[in-house]
């Protein structure tokens, strides 16, 4: 799901300064000057930008901090700036932490790596009889084949341990999207399947285990559940971008997966134990976490991809890897917060930044941190960046209209389409049957580039086209698209879905603001593809009741079931609940009472016409407002008062069983609208 964009104004004067290592202002002697100055410098351009409205980063070497600083404010409303101890969510830098919970079980002798995951969670199963062979090691590097995320209740306002039990069902429908070990595709449930393994093996539930054997044991104090589920510590905030408004403060479930809140100096101390001076593995499990773990797939592309460890994103970096240092990374990103952390284990150098906003930049932050102080140390040279000149564009290859087709990825569409004459090639992006051009390219010396200095290839591999992002500098490639094969014998679903609107049944009332646009969902068909259906992202139809995935290298795929409930055609996407929009009642003028039903399910209403509406609900009660077009205009998580709902507008009514709310609505009168 994408996430929601951050913009921030925040006061200059309250920037919170930590010098720890000496206790001394930066000098010129300190080789750490230049990583300072380059974190105020970047983080203070990503607030100013409005890329994000607070953050936090900490630089340790050698066991001891040299520089922790807070930036922009934690809570607006009572003008609290962010210091150093100041919590953030931290997502999926979670997964190294319950990467090193499975270590230590592995070091108890209580979980072997390469057994199969059902023989600690037997009543893990899957619609596809591969899933026997997922062994407790491909949960942690991404290779499993499970599709993705579980998304119904994992990101909100309150932690729902059901959250586990939920992904256990969802996997129960679901099959895999490669085989296990084929490809290595960012997979979030594998985490979720080792979270639960923590607590089946241990017999404790998962945040005491990380308490009693990491949290303890390294002195984090501030290290632990999101923050939604935090009192009484300083908390930074997040604030809408485009309105100002304060966000309800986020919990995730996933606890394995994302759900950890943090500070940047703890992050520190935490990458410290995977140094040779690490107080919490042995030798050997040090040693497996610090490597890399790759899947059959590697070093098919044209450059490495990253190589992922267990819970890391890399394990190493080309313009490191060249001078013999080994770096470890990891990012994260929730719906509110950004993250990143890198660590020179042989080194003990790591670095860490936090933002609130999900657009930060903070892995390319923490990167040139982390390079300034290698450079100030000695360890790397200074790397001369040459000014970007825009290369000419060449003829296409002869080849290149068998690169032309459709490109998709989890959740979007697009069409490439390639102008000979122009030696130019377009991607385009739909929205419905509504194409807009996103990005134009030209080809030079056997990569096709963009305006903004990106730099792609086609790789037509096993039969699979990879759409592939090539960063010339960075030495590493990203398959960001996987072409749509067509379909010889296609099949059809046993209704139409063109432009059908659908609407999302299983919705709590704490779901995150960021899964709001799940909640309202139009199908498409296309002509040009036959034997394939849009339902939130592009499947291929394999029978009238079920679409598939048709990717074997995009994250967070999904699949399509449908079946009849009271008469009507509904549907699952994964772990979301559609009905179609007919199934929505009337909104009448004057009071209606919604009741949500013993099963749970929200309930809907549409608009016929302009109207202002006032709710009474209940206290944990939610309601939200979503245009014809796909745009919530009101959420009651952030909003109050009166609401205007144009026609054609929806209102979602969100609770728990027995839940009554009362929708009182009236029609907009001509002089109101002139």
């Amino acid at each position: 799901m994408s996430k929601i964009r951050i913009i921030g104004a925040v006061c200059l004067c309250f920037i919170l300064v930590v010098v720890l290592a000496t206790g001394e202002a930066v000098s010129k002697e300190n080789p750490y000057e230049s990583a300072v100055t380059t974190a105020r410098s970047e983080i203070w351009k990503a607030i100013n930008s409005g890329k994000c409205g607070s953050a936090t980063a900490a630089i340790m070497v050698d066991g001891k901090v040299v520089y922790a600083e807070g930036f922009g404010m934690a809570n607006r409303e009572k003008s609290i700036p962010v210091n150093v101890s100041t919590l953030f969510n931290i997502g999926s830098i979670s997964k190294v932490y319950v990467a090193t919970a499975i270590m230590l079980l592995v070091d108890d002798g209580k979980v072997s790596l390469d057994r199969p995951v059902t023989d600690y969670l037997p009543e893990f199963k899957m619609a596809d009889d591969r899933y026997r062979k997922i062994t407790v090691r491909m949960t942690l590097n991404h290779v499993s084949g499970i599709p993705g995320t579980e998304g119904n209740d994992s990101f909100g306002f309150r932690y729902d341990d059901n959250v586990k039990k939920e992904t256990i069902d969802t996997l129960s429908r679901a099959h895999l999207k490669h085989a296990p070990g084929a490809m290595a595709v960012y997979c979030n449930d594998g985490f979720t399947l080792a979270e639960m393994i923590v607590e089946r093996v241990s017999g404790r539930r998962y945040i005491d285990f990380l308490n009693e054997r990491i949290f303890k044991p390294l002195g984090l104090k501030n290290t632990g559940i999101g923050v939604g589920e935090i009192k009484g510590k300083p908390i930074a905030f997040y604030y809408d971008p485009k309105t100002g408004k304060k966000h309800p403060l986020e919990t995730l479930s996933v606890l394995g997966a994302g759900g950890l809140s943090s500070t940047a100096l703890e992050l520190c101390h935490f990458m410290d134990a995977f140094s040779a001076k690490g107080r919490l593995l042995k030798k050997t499990s040090l040693a497996e976490m610090r490597k890399a773990q790759p899947s059959a797939f590697w070093g098919k592309l044209r450059n490495p991809t990253f190589s992922f460890g267990l819970g890391w994103d890399m394990t190493g970096f080309p313009r490191y890897d060249k001078a013999g240092i080994q770096i470890l990374g990891k990012s994260g990103g929730t719906g509110n917060y950004s993250s990143m952390v890198f660590t020179v284990p042989d080194k003990r150098i790591s670095v860490a930044v936090i933002a609130a906003g999900t657009e930060s930049g903070a892995m390319k932050i923490a990167l040139d941190i982390l390079d300034a102080v290698l450079v100030g140390k000695r360890l790397v040279p200074k790397e001369e960046r040459s000014v970007m000149v825009p290369p000419a564009a060449q003829k296409l290859p002869q080849d290149h209209a068998s690169s032309s087709g459709y490109y998709a990825d989890g959740t979007k569409l697009g069409r490439l389409v390639f102008d000979a004459d122009k030696n130019i090639a377009t991607l385009y992006i739909f929205k419905g049957q509504e194409k807009t051009p996103a990005v134009t390219l030209i080809y030079n010396n056997g990569y096709y580039h963009d305006a903004e200095g990106n730099c792609y290839y086609f790789a037509d591999i096993g039969g699979e086209v990879y759409f592939v992002n090539s960063p010339l500098h960075a030495g590493i490639d990203v398959i960001v698209t996987q072409k749509v094969k067509p379909i010889k014998e296609p099949q059809s679903l046993r209704i139409d879905m063109d432009d059908k609107v659908w609407l999302r049944r299983n919705v709590g009332p704490f779901e995150g603001i960021m899964t709001v646009e799940s909640h309202f969902v139009r199908s498409s068909t296309y002509k040009d593809l036959p034997g394939y259906v849009y339902f939130w992202g592009i499947k291929r139809i394999g029978s009238p009741e079920f679409a598939g995935m048709p990717f074997d290298a995009i994250r967070d795929q999904s699949e399509l079931t449908l079946f009849e409930k009271d008469g009507t055609t509904w549907a699952w996407i994964s772990d979301l609940l559609y009905s179609p929009a007919e199934t929505a009642a009337a909104l009448k003028a004057g009071e209606n009472s919604v009741k949500i039903g013993s099963d749970g399910y929200g309930r809907w209403m549409a608009a016929n016409e302009d109207v202002v509406v006032s709710f009474t609900k209940p206290e944990r009660g939610r309601v939200i407002i979503i245009s014809s077009d796909d745009v919530a205009t009101y959420d009651s998580a952030l909003d109050t008062g009166d609401a205007y709902a144009a026609r054609g507008s929806y209102i979602e009514c969100a609770g728990v069983a027995d839940d009554v709310f009362i929708i009182k609505a009236r029609p907009v009168t001509a002089d109101e609208k002139k």
